[in-house]
């Protein structure tokens, strides 16, 4: 058993650790999503292939298109000339229909790759301003980052039969919206520079402190294995929840009341990998508790041991085959953005391993006390000395 000292330094490890891990998820999240080309451009095409943000876009980029062009005066110039007064009217009768028009053509895998394209440059000039270099004709002095729509609204100007002349016109920042400014910069480069540090070295802290706490716990490590799965399920379980919150708080702050649906679809697709780092946390810690339950000595788990122990003991090549067969298979599916890079698959790989090795162990001891207890008796009347016989 534990002192109380040592309980409690045990317990503060714990504590401690799982406060750092909740850090680290965030930093982590921030460096994966902002920082990282293939995560920003699968956002980008995740985003623009859903409903709810496409009507949003297309109301957007309509909407820049009426600011930007006299599109009644370019409906005029096509209209014969007993028609051009009603060339006013027509403009905006058309406006919904054109908005519907853009749903359709951003529904296409052409204009669709136009969005990707504008949003993959908007993240390289973004990495770059963020990392302090210098890329994409953008200064970390004077550098405002934007992301450019403007293709797509010379595409739809073309799409409504504007006259080239009209289309000309269209200044060169039309769909451009700002994503960052130069006043920001310097806050925002040290805290990325702090995100690229600590998002690798909060995890291997974590991991370190959670290791003390159990190499501490001497007499009950088992149990402190158990609570060290718990406090990492219960820390994914908190980035769910935080998750889920910030946004709720984020679209009412931010969103228009006709904008919050497609608000809330950009809120979660653009934290989808924080989804996924919560529940790989959950994952794993999951993984650790059921090790400690499986090796502890309640009647359900002394039943698990007793079944699985002749194949494990016995057949241990049959035993590991099954292991890693459904290993591989939930690596194949990968449902969490952690089973997809490489320190996540050797985490878990780690993990399985040590708790299909201790097990073995485990049943192996258990094995050898039931066969002992067993041949006990039988031993001693074996060699113990005839009755009535008397020693010299």
């Amino acid at each position: 058993m534990l002192s109380g000292r040592r309980r409690a330094v045990v317990w503060t490890l714990i504590v401690v650790a799982s406060l750092i891990a909740f850090a680290s998820v965030l930093t982590t999240w921030v460096d994966r999503q902002m920082l990282d080309t293939q995560s920003w451009e699968d956002a980008s095409a995740e985003l623009i292939e859903d409903p709810e943000v496409r009507e949003a876009v297309s109301v957007y980029l309509v909407d820049e298109l009426y600011a930007n062009v006299d599109v009644a005066s370019g409906l005029a110039e096509r209209l014969p000339a007993d028609f051009q007064p009603l060339a006013g009217t027509l403009a905006g009768a058309l406006r919904q229909p054109a908005t519907n028009a853009v749903e359709r053509l951003l529904d296409s895998p052409r204009v669709q790759q136009v969005w990707i394209n504008a949003n993959a440059v908007a993240q390289e000039k973004l990495a770059n301003v963020l990392e302090n270099e210098t890329g994409s004709g953008i200064t970390t002095g004077n550098g405002v980052v934007t992301v450019d729509l403007g293709e797509l609204v010379q595409t739809l100007g073309a799409e409504l039969g504007l006259p080239a002349a009209a289309l000309d016109r269209i200044p060169p920042d039309a769909g451009e919206f700002e994503v960052m400014r130069s006043d920001q910069l310097a806050a925002a480069q040290a805290g990325v520079r702090s995100v690229q540090v600590l998002s690798t070295w909060l995890l291997v802290l974590v991991l370190g402190l959670y290791a003390l706490a159990i190499f501490l716990a001497r007499g009950a490590r088992r149990e402190t294995l158990r609570n060290v799965g718990c406090a990492f399920a219960l820390v994914g379980l908190s980035v769910l929840v935080v998750r889920r919150l910030a946004g709720n708080y984020a679209v009412d702050a931010l969103a228009q009341p006709s904008s919050e649906d497609s608000g809330t679809r950009v809120w979660l697709i653009g934290t989808s990998i924080l989804a996924q780092i919560g529940w790989a946390a959950v994952l794993y810690g999951a993984v650790m508790a059921l090790g400690a339950l499986l090796a502890g000595p309640h009647r359900a788990a002394i039943a698990v041991r007793g079944w699985i122990a002749p194949t494990l003991n016995e057949r241990p090549a049959l035993a590991w085959a099954a292991v890693a067969a459904v290993y591989l298979g939930l690596i194949a599916w990968g449902p969490t953005h952690a089973l997809r890079t490489l320190w996540g698959i050797a985490l878990l790989a780690a993990l399985i391993v040590a708790g299909i090795v201790a097990l073995r162990h485990q049943t192996l001891r258990e094995r050898e006390l039931e066969v002992a207890a067993a041949n006990g008796p039988v031993a001693v009347r074996v060699t113990g000395p005839p009755v009535g016989s008397s020693s010299s």
